[in-house]
């Protein structure tokens, strides 16, 4: 608990040191029904009374989840999510980009998954991406605090240079964009932002050796402060794709890490990664060719 707690310090001050945010992110105050549609009954999306904050479940009839009406193609997006707590083994809460609104053959696609636990186990997050509707390209981060206690921000950064995962401004993933020849970052597609709750227990939690408690249905999970600020799509080419450098996070400073979000990356790698495909030998006997790309660049 100690050294729990000297993490939490050391990763508080090195926020506050180190990231400001970014001029020209604008958090979206609209209505939810003007910005996202929702694809579950009624009874399992509820919202607080100032309809700030939306709460989706989980229970053995069906899962929730809402997506965003428009497409983007780079930009910054982000939310503030309050995971399932107690015992959630089995259950997935999940904040993604997707080209689709399904789960299509050639999508593109990049996650963050809140994979459930058992009562007092720490919470995995999973990150994968896909691009024309390959993935495998999955990396597990314990967290530095219990994502159940409390609001915390997950945002993508993304343009044509790399993309970064920033948990509360802390990056925790870097997927750069070298032109390789297996051609696997996706930029070519505008995608959706979405938010869904659903049931995993074939693999979620160990494996799938922990299943899902019923009993303790419905499962809750929260999102609240969305924040999009990117290239929004629009037929059959918006402007805005030629000329991103024009928005803050397509500017060069955003095109690779600061030298102090590298230390915070760096200490991420040494103390959170749980899994990293791309040091995953007997999955991968040839190691895919985006891993040998160098994130500090």
């Amino acid at each position: 608990m100690e050294t729990r707690a000297c993490l939490v310090i050391f990763v508080t001050a090195i926020v506050v040191a180190i990231f400001r945010p970014p001029v020209g992110a604008a958090e979206t105050n609209a209505p939810f029904g003007d910005v996202f549609t929702k694809s579950c009954p009624d009874n399992d999306f509820k919202t607080s009374q100032d309809g700030k904050i939306w709460n989706i479940s989980l229970n053995k009839q069906g899962g929730c989840g809402f997506m965003t009406k428009e497409r983007y193609r780079f930009g910054w997006f982000s939310m503030r999510i309050k995971a399932v707590g107690g015992d959630s083994a089995g259950v997935v809460t999940t904040y993604f980009m997707c080209s689709e609104n399904a789960a299509g053959p050639e999508r593109d696609e990049v996650d963050i998954e809140f994979l459930g636990n058992r009562t007092g186990q720490p919470y995995l997050v999973q990150t994968n991406v896909y691009k024309n509707g390959t993935g495998g390209r999955e990396m597990r981060h314990v967290l530095w605090f219990d994502p159940t206690h409390d609001f915390h921000t997950y945002s993508f950064l993304w343009n044509n240079h790399q993309l970064v995962i920033f948990v509360d401004k802390v990056p925790i993933r870097v997927y750069k964009n070298a032109n390789y020849t297996n051609n696997f970052f996706p930029n070519e597609k505008p995608m959706y932002l979405f938010s869904s709750i659903w049931d995993a227990e074939d693999w979620a939690t160990r494996g799938g050796a922990d299943k899902t408690d019923w009993s303790k249905s419905p499962f809750v999970s929260s999102y609240t402060d969305f924040t999009a600020d990117g290239c929004r799509w629009e037929d059959p080419f918006p402007a805005c794709v030629s000329n991103t450098a024009v928005n803050w996070w397509d500017q060069y400073d955003t095109w690779h890490l600061s030298d102090d979000q590298k230390k915070d990356y760096a200490w991420v790698q040494r103390n959170l990664v749980v899994y990293d495909y791309c040091k995953d030998t007997k999955r991968y006997t040839t190691l895919p060719e985006e891993c040998w790309i160098s994130p500090w660049e």
